[in-house]
């Protein structure tokens, strides 16, 4: 395949949306994440939540994808997943992550390094009963990130869940499955500027303080 050399390298953008002054930011970086998601919530962003999940393979090689950020506070960043999946298995051996927003539309990107911590089973389980059936179901169904023979094979584990509980509302939550929270130790806040000056602030755990820096873009 012939890749057009120049018409990548001459792919750019000239950010000018907004500034951001480290004396003006909220003390604790999850109250500016609070800040920054609301304005998220309320721009043209379609999922506001997706995040990069990035964590650390058996073999110590990063892995990333994409997940859905489905809830916050002063304590960290909520996911949930199949533990039995890549991500859940990596997270047993390294809980080691890094999440990473991009709000391209707002000119903004927002890197967090911290630990995995599983959710209890207590609040697995609400969460998992809030969820559509349909998605109680492709819970159960998925073999999460094992090998496939076939799409059909995916579609027949539905219908015969699908099938088994047709009578009833809601699935018990699968033991497999569950949430994490990941407890942050340093979180990045990037806006774009005009010229590549973007404004970097960085937050860094200082026991239950947190110590604000201006990073060079």
């Amino acid at each position: 395949m012939k890749i057009n050399k120049q018409l990548v390298e001459n792919l750019r953008e000239d950010y000018r949306a907004k500034t951001l002054e480290i004396e003006k930011v909220a003390k604790s970086p999850l109250q500016q994440f609070d800040i920054w998601f609301k304005e998220a919530l309320d721009s043209s962003i379609k999922e506001p939540n997706a995040m990069t999940l990035a964590t650390i393979g058996l073999d110590a090689k990063p892995s990333a994808r994409i997940v859905l950020l489905k809830g916050f506070d002063e304590q960290g960043f909520i996911f949930y997943t199949n533990y039995d999946s890549q991500k859940g298995k990596e997270l047993v051996h390294n809980p080691n992550v890094a999440l990473v927003f991009l709000w391209k539309e707002l000119e903004r990107q927002i890197r967090i390094e911290g630990i995995a911590q599983k959710l209890s089973i207590e609040h697995s389980t609400t969460y998992f009963k809030s969820r559509p059936k349909g998605s109680q179901i492709g819970a159960w169904a998925s073999p999460q990130s094992k090998p496939l023979a076939t799409r059909q094979e995916l579609e027949h584990n539905y219908a015969q869940i699908e099938k088994q509980y047709e009578h009833q509302s809601s699935l018990p939550k699968p033991p497999h499955w569950g949430g994490y929270q990941i407890v942050p130790n340093r979180i990045e806040f990037w806006q774009g500027r005009s010229s590549r000056l973007h404004d970097r602030i960085n937050y860094i755990r200082q026991g239950e303080d947190w110590l604000l820096e201006r990073l060079a873009p």
